[in-house]
Parts: C-alpha cells; sequence; structure tokens
C-alpha cells in the first residue's frame, strides 16, 4: 500500500475542494492518504485563523492591495531574501512530519506547502517524490521553485508560461484540475431542471461567487437579471453569507430569479443552467469547463481570478463583463444569440480534461511503479 501525504491550505475554497478530490481518488486506488492543512497543522492555528481573517478583510475592502502583493509576488523568486522567510514557513515541523509518515508521495495544492518542500531537499534532506497540483489557470513565481519534481498543470498554455520560466518541459504534466467525482457522471438536463422547479423553456443563467458569496457581485448579478426583457430563469448562490442571501432575496422578491444559500450539489445546477455567470476562480472554471457550461465572467478580484479570466477569454470558453453595463450587454446578448453558448460550449469540449483528477493520480503513482485504474 502506497503512502499518500497532501498538503493543503484553507485560503479560499479551491485548495481544499482539490484535496478532497484527491485524497478520495487516491484512496480507490488502495493508497493510505494523509491529508494536512500546513498552516493550521504545521505553522500554527492562531497564524492560520489571524492571516486567513486578514486575507478575506483584503479581498473585500482593499482588493487592490492584493492584486499589487500578487503582482510583486510573480516580480520575485519564490526563495527570493524579499519574500521574508515566508516560503519556509512550515517546514521545522514538515521535516519531522515526513520521517514519522515515511510517505512514498508528496501532493502539494498550495504554493507555500510546495515552496516549502524544496526548501527542505535545498538543505540536503531526503524527501520522497513531489508533484504540485496548481489550482489556477497561470503560472505564479511563489509555485516555482527548484526542487519540485513534478507540476500539474490545468492546459497547455500553463505549461508553456511554466516552461517561460526556466521550468523543464519533463517536469511539467497538463493533467486539468481537479473536480469532484460527479461531474464526471452522466446527466439528464432535462430531468435535473424538473427535479429543481425549473421550466424547460426559457433558459436557466446561474450565478455564483464561490463559498463566501460576498467576494462577488451577486447584487449586480441580480439587478441585470431583473432588468432584461428575454424570459429566464435566474438563481443566485449566496453561498455561507446569510447576510448577503437576505439581502439577495429581498432584490430578488417577485422576479424571475431564485436566491439560494450553501449548496453542495453544484455539479446539478451547472446542469440544469444554460450559462453561468461568476467571479473567475480556479475551482469553479474547472467545474464549469467539466460540465460543458458557457462561462460569464464578473466580479473576478485582482490578482489569480483575474489573471484565470484572461486565460479563460483567449481559450473561447467565457465572455467577460468590466462593468454593470456590460454585464446586462452580454446578458442580453447571450441570451439573444443561442448559437455563441453553442460555440462556447463546442471550444469547452475541445479544452477540458474531465479525467483530470486521475491523470494527477496516475502521475503520481506511476513513476513509483503502481499502475492506475483507467475510469
Amino acid at each position: 500500500m502506497k503512502r499518500v501525504l497532501l498538503l493543503t491550505a484553507s485560503y479560499g475554497s479551491g485548495h481544499n475542494a482539490a484535496a478532497r478530490c484527491l485524497a478520495q481518488a487516491f484512496e480507490r486506488e488502495g493508497c493510505a492518504v494523509t491529508v494536512v492543512d500546513h498552516f493550521r497543522e504545521l505553522v500554527s492555528p492562531l497564524f492560520e485563523r489571524a492571516s486567513r481573517a486578514l486575507y478575506h478583510a483584503i479581498l473585500l475592502r482593499a482588493p487592490v492591495l492584493w492584486g499589487i502583493g500578487y503582482a510583486l509576488g510573480d516580480w520575485m523568486a519564490s526563495d527570493s531574501p524579499f519574500a521574508l522567510g515566508v516560503t519556509r514557513l512550515g517546514a521545522r515541523r514538515l521535516a519531522p512530519l515526513l520521517d514519522s509518515l515515511r510517505p512514498d508521495a508528496v501532493v502539494t495544492v498550495h504554493a507555500t506547502p510546495a515552496t516549502a518542500m524544496s526548501a527542505l531537499v535545498a538543505e540536503g534532506r531526503r524527501t520522497p517524490p513531489h508533484t504540485s497540483v496548481v489550482t489556477d489557470f497561470v503560472a505564479h513565481s511563489q509555485w516555482i521553485a527548484r526542487h519540485i519534481d513534478c507540476y500539474c498543470v490545468a492546459a497547455d498554455e500553463v505549461k508553456h508560461e511554466f516552461i517561460a520560466r526556466g521550468i523543464p518541459a519533463q517536469r511539467i504534466v497538463v493533467t486539468g484540475m481537479p473536480v469532484r467525482a460527479e461531474f464526471a457522471e452522466p446527466v439528464d438536463p432535462a430531468a435535473v431542471r424538473a427535479a429543481l422547479g425549473l421550466g424547460d423553456r426559457a433558459p436557466v443563467v446561474l450565478a455564483m461567487a464561490g463559498s463566501q458569496g460576498s467576494f462577488g457581485r451577486l447584487p449586480d448579478v441580480a439587478r441585470a437579471l431583473d432588468a432584461l426583457e428575454w424570459p429566464l430563469q435566474g438563481l443566485l448562490v449566496a453561498g455561507h453569507d446569510k447576510g448577503l442571501r437576505r439581502r439577495l432575496e429581498r432584490l430578488t422578491d417577485g422576479t424571475r430569479v431564485r436566491t439560494l444559500g450553501y449548496v453542495d450539489d453544484v455539479s446539478r445546477l451547472m446542469a440544469a443552467a444554460d450559462l453561468l455567470v461568476t467571479k473567475a476562480g480556479g475551482l469553479t472554471l474547472a467545474e464549469a469547463m467539466a460540465a460543458g457550461l458557457p462561462v460569464l465572467a464578473y466580479g473576478s478580484l485582482p490578482g489569480q481570478e483575474q489573471r484565470n479570466e484572461h486565460f479563460a477569454a483567449r481559450a473561447g470558453i467565457a465572455l467577460v463583463a468590466r462593468s454593470y453595463l456590460e454585464l446586462v450587454h452580454l446578458l442580453d446578448r447571450a441570451l439573444d444569440d443561442p448559437d455563441l453558448l453553442e460555440r462556447l460550449r463546442g471550444r469547452i469540449r475541445r479544452v477540458r480534461r474531465r479525467d483530470a483528477t486521475q491523470r494527477i493520480v496516475s502521475a503520481v503513482l506511476e513513476p513509483l511503479g503502481q499502475p492506475v485504474t483507467r475510469p
């Protein structure tokens, strides 16, 4: 039985969601999996709570500051002295964890544990083979370190970016991004619509902004949908933010739009929808691609989300609205032009990798001599 250590972090929902997907896939292959939150368990619970609260506060109140920090981080190498030792956070406790667990492989889904692993190798420590799963559609300097054995990336364009940053091509595998297993299951959209109480004639527009809906601009989307003259059905997902849900319910009361709180069955909602309006989080884009659902990106945060947005626009899988007026215009255009949505779906079918999770598992286990069951 192979032992796999998965290192994640609770900043945004995408990293932990990726870790859960991979843990389940490794377990299906008969592996013993240990999932560790790098900041909470290897740095400090107090540091994890304080830094996550600061991160969320910046995203809510001063997102431009996060964009500046993200750009500065991309400007410097991950082991730069200007990084003030951030890339070594958790390395002191990570070393004895590796000694005690003795994993056959380490998989990281966040930049900091990835660079901490590299730092241990730079010190001369022997470590297991290490695979870094990049959870955005971009290459960023803080994900790049000299002693990472393998990068699993979401698309060919991302691989080219890593190569341009000096990473040998043989260390990069284009796998796609891990998404939940239910996205690979066949779904009857008509049956899902009926189960959700939706009609089969008017198009369905789904809008979300991650598990913390307040980081997006869902009130704008509610007003835009209500302003359109086209027949439509709207679903707004407020996530865990109860205050936002109450605000959206007031905005959508008596309209064609329904407000939901946090939902577990995102795959069913995407199967029922004709268009997704969302900020461009890496996991959300990956799930929309797996569902074959066209995207209208709106409200993306500075930093990785706006760069994900640029990828989606260049790849031809998304429309992008940069203002409320553009949002209304693009919604009107998409609902008026079914051929536009079909062209987006066709492009998604050409670039998506619905077996991404299994590809990553193969990239980790096959070099260890363990054959992997194909889906």
